[in-house]
């Protein structure tokens, strides 16, 4: 079984949700010391964060047969919570103006929507976009770091979940990143919210019961909690 290594905020997330106090310091003292230096923290934020906020942005994941998908990823600024994903292999932009739709139903749409120059953003897609009432905000050529929240995001669903899978097909990824999202914003915790997940976990102190192992994303990750005898 292969299990994602966690850095020590994760680790010191995990076990502040479980009613263990001990400090960030002596959690990196007990991790083991890695034999090559990490990858570096991305650490540029938003100048302003804005709770009416959202962002867009596509990674690709190649399948067994060297087929290419597309992932689209809707991802809210406030909690930092993935609220819709999709998959295919021949985006346009009528399709990815659609996803923004699906993504914020019942006049749920955000004020503003970061996203980059890519082509895949065309005229039917500024068109959908401009009429849900959706400001768009346009990063520079080659800035990804413009647009730093939903780059992390991407960053950490290769990391922690298409990195370590040989995907079959369209239906198999939509599958394995449905797992994965419902995870990330129930379940995984995050440096930016204080150490607690987008859907907010409570702490569950020593005297609730044994630590358990709850299996997420086929093992891949999990989540843990304490539960009585």
């Amino acid at each position: 079984m292969v299990f994602v290594a966690r850095t020590a905020p994760h680790i010191h997330g995990e076990l502040l949700k479980l009613g263990v106090v001990v400090s960030e310091a002596t959690v990196s003292r007990a991790m083991p010391r890695r034999s090559t230096p990490p990858s570096q923290t991305w650490r540029t934020f938003l100048a302003n964060h804005m709770p009416c906020a959202a962002a867009i942005d596509f990674f690709v994941v190649p399948t067994a047969t060297f087929r290419l998908l597309y992932v689209v990823v809707v991802l809210a600024h406030e909690r930092r919570r993935i609220v819709h994903f999709d998959v295919t292999d021949a985006p346009c932009a009528r399709w990815t103006g659609q996803q923004v739709i699906n993504a914020f139903p019942y006049e749920a749409a955000p004020r503003y929507l970061h996203r980059d120059r890519d082509a895949i953003y065309g005229s039917e897609f500024i068109s959908r976009v401009r009429s849900m009432g959706i400001e768009q905000v346009v990063s520079a050529a080659r800035s990804p770091w413009q647009n730093p929240y939903v780059e992390r995001v991407i960053g950490s669903l290769r990391r922690e979940c298409t990195d370590h899978l040989i995907v079959t097909g369209a239906a198999h990824l939509r599958r394995v990143l449905r797992e994965y999202v419902a995870y990330y914003n129930a379940d995984r915790t995050h440096v930016a919210l204080d150490k607690d997940s987008p859907a907010t976990r409570s702490v569950l102190p020593p005297g609730c019961g044994k630590v358990i192992a709850l299996p997420r994303v086929g093992g891949l990750h999990h989540r843990y909690e304490r539960r009585a005898a």
